[in-house]
């Protein structure tokens, strides 16, 4: 066995319970569920899992981490790059990728706005929406343009978030979003 096989097991561990606890999140709510419930329904001890997790606010906090994570290598590499349509398309592009890979952990947020903010994961999304919009609003274009731009980014969160009850594909509708988003960034663009 190599020295990796222990360890690439614990990271599997808490994958488990970053999913199962997500699951029962979305299933009875954040406050009413309760570490040994997380416990139960992955077969360990109480104790097994504080050897990961002491707090449902460490699970949640490092599920947050997991899944956001390529957003702010997105914000990082964009924010080297010139302000291109090209790049702002990319931009989006990415943008959507990593929201849809997160699909469960948005729709939990988008229910649980109010644990959310107490629990200052929402500070954060909204830091990462406005860097995101700094990097995709047109510098000194019209009000016009620059709403556009803002819209884009929203578009993509309607194409998660509202449609998702839509009849259809979910990937159909992350890319109807994606092309629409794009249309509106390209229409502001090419006014300034």
């Amino acid at each position: 066995m190599t020295s990796s096989g222990p360890q690439q097991r614990r990271g599997d561990t808490r994958q488990r319970i970053q999913d199962v606890a997500l699951e029962l999140f979305a299933e009875q709510g954040y406050e009413k569920t309760s570490l040994r419930e997380i416990a139960e329904r992955l077969g360990v001890t109480k104790a097994a899992l504080y050897y990961h997790f002491k707090t449902k606010e460490e699970i949640l906090i490092s599920i947050f981490d997991d899944v956001t994570r390529p957003i702010d290598e997105l914000i990082t590499w964009a924010g080297g790059q010139p302000r291109t349509l090209e790049t702002k398309q990319e931009v989006l592009r990415r943008y959507s990728e990593a929201m849809a890979a997160g699909a469960s952990l948005y729709r939990f947020m988008q229910e649980n706005q109010a644990t959310m903010r107490d629990l200052s994961i929402g500070r954060t999304v909204k830091e990462r929406l406005f860097a995101l919009v700094e990097l995709l609003r047109t510098e000194d274009g019209p009000k016009t343009d620059q709403v556009r731009c803002v819209s884009a980014l929203f578009t993509l969160h309607a194409g998660m978030m509202f449609l998702q009850h839509v009849e259809g594909d979910p990937e159909e509708t992350r890319l109807a979003a994606l092309e629409v988003a794009t249309e509106l960034i390209t229409q502001a663009h090419h006014q300034e």
